[in-house]
């Protein structure tokens, strides 16, 4: 398998169909909760059980992003979707879709010598990753 090259400046991010402007990272970690079976007597394991899977993520925004904020801010927490549509230049990788997420927290930075980031932080029910169409 070859390898192939996201670019950041040619991949978009939308939060319920509204793109994310002034995206500057996406990242996100999927971790499945596993338990080992022991066996009796060898020392070794027999198998896994597996259990829940969460998945986590995070959005730097230069400056603010008013939709996320909106989001965050609800009263009662509303879930969303949020969509990525990696690129390799311009040809179409892999299109991520986090669905029922939820905004777990902001922070905000702004330096002397730059623009303002937030970073945003959510949890997803699932992740889809779906190949070019």
């Amino acid at each position: 398998m070859s390898t192939m090259i996201v670019s950041a400046a040619t991949s978009k991010v939308t939060v319920e169909n509204e793109e994310v402007l002034g995206l500057q990272s996406l990242e996100y970690v999927v971790k499945r909760r596993q338990t080992d079976i022991e066996t009796v007597g060898t020392g070794e394991r027999w198998g896994v059980a597996t259990q829940l899977v969460t998945v986590t993520g995070t959005l730097r925004v230069k400056s603010l992003n008013k939709k996320l904020d909106e989001l965050l801010y609800k009263p009662v927490p509303t879930p969303f979707n949020l969509v990525a549509n990696l690129k390799s230049g311009e040809t179409d990788i892999v299109t991520l879709s986090f669905e029922e997420c939820f905004l777990d927290d902001k922070t905000f930075e702004l330096a002397a010598n730059g623009v303002g980031l937030t970073v945003y932080n959510f949890t997803a029910t699932r992740l889809k990753e779906e190949p070019p169409k």
